[in-house]
């Protein structure tokens, strides 16, 4: 089993930056991929950013040069650097382990961007 605890969300302008953290537990060495989600109201959940077990990292288009993951060498905490943040970022941001034999979720943590 793997635990998943975001944090790191709120309320931030237009421009503004945020970093979401992702506290990863239990059997760690069962993972192979882990990313970040989001969901906007009305819309289907999308994949942000991710990155492989051996550090290659991909990022959807419409984040690409302004956000940022990364983990710590523990492989114990997962971070999504995000700036110049827009409104159209606005959505919950789900932590994702991509598991050997099933895949994890957080329970999520709400960006909201003001324009």
């Amino acid at each position: 089993q793997v635990q998943l605890v975001e944090s790191g969300g709120g309320l931030v302008q237009a421009g503004g930056s945020l970093r979401l953290s992702c506290a990863v537990s239990g059997s760690i060495n069962s993972i192979n991929d882990l990313g970040w989600y989001r969901q906007a109201p009305g819309k289907q959940r999308e994949l942000v950013a991710a990155i492989a077990r051996r550090g290659t990292t991909t990022y959807a288009d419409s984040v690409k040069g302004r956000f940022t993951i990364s983990r710590d060498n523990a492989k114990t905490t997962l971070y999504l650097q995000m700036n110049s943040l827009k409104p159209e970022d606005t959505a919950v941001y789900y932590c994702h382990a991509d598991g050997i034999l099933r895949d994890y979720w957080g329970k999520g943590t709400l960006v909201t961007v003001s324009s």
